[in-house]
């Protein structure tokens, strides 16, 4: 009797095992059939190639908007503590020179420190210290507001490249030259009472 048992136990896993490896000689799914869209990975964006000022401006996707890199970033990135090349060009100091967009008042005026302030004498802040230390380091370096720094956190290369969804957004410019250029520093308060 239970040899009949241990016969028919191991007669039930050899055919689930058996019917295991079968199901694994089925068709591989690709990764395209695993995409959400149908047609796969989107197609390969060719960035900008041109050298520091040689290349096009594209327009402000909106009013104030970051503008997009015209060149290529080939070199000027990772941007680390100790070294961000784009302000060897871009510091309001040299940028006239080298034919290079300046930075804008904005991007010297740090808006969050009296906040960080109140957080930290209420011990609301977690890294105090190594916030204070990031700070003083940047601040030596290039006078820029800690939040400025990373440019490409606002700032990416432009390519020319289909859009993936339609888009119909039009922006509405309230001056011309807002097209190329930030009025953000004076109108930052706008609408704030």
């Amino acid at each position: 009797m239970k040899l009949k048992k241990l016969v028919g136990v191991s007669a039930a896993v050899a055919i689930f095992l058996a019917a295991g490896c079968g199901a694994a000689s089925q068709k591989v799914v690709s990764e395209h059939e695993l995409s959400y869209g149908s047609k796969g990975v989107p197609p390969k964006v060719e960035y900008s190639k041109a050298a520091p000022g040689t290349s096009q401006r594209f327009q402000r996707s909106y009013e104030n908007a970051p503008p997009m890199i015209p060149h290529s970033i080939d070199g000027l990135v990772p941007i680390t503590l100790n070294n961000n090349a784009c302000l060897g060009c871009h510091m309001p100091n040299v940028a006239k020179s080298m034919g290079a967009t300046p930075l804008p008042p904005t991007h010297f005026k740090d808006f969050f420190f009296k906040t960080k302030e109140k957080l930290i004498k209420q011990k609301l802040y977690e890294d105090v210290k190594a916030y204070k230390q990031r700070l003083s380091l940047m601040a030596k370096k290039a006078d820029i507001a800690p939040q400025r720094y990373n440019c490409v956190q606002c700032h990416a290369p432009q390519a020319n490249a289909k859009p993936l969804v339609a888009n119909t957004f039009k922006p509405d410019f309230r001056d011309p030259n807002a097209k190329h250029k930030s009025k953000l520093y004076k109108n930052l308060m706008e609408g704030v009472k």
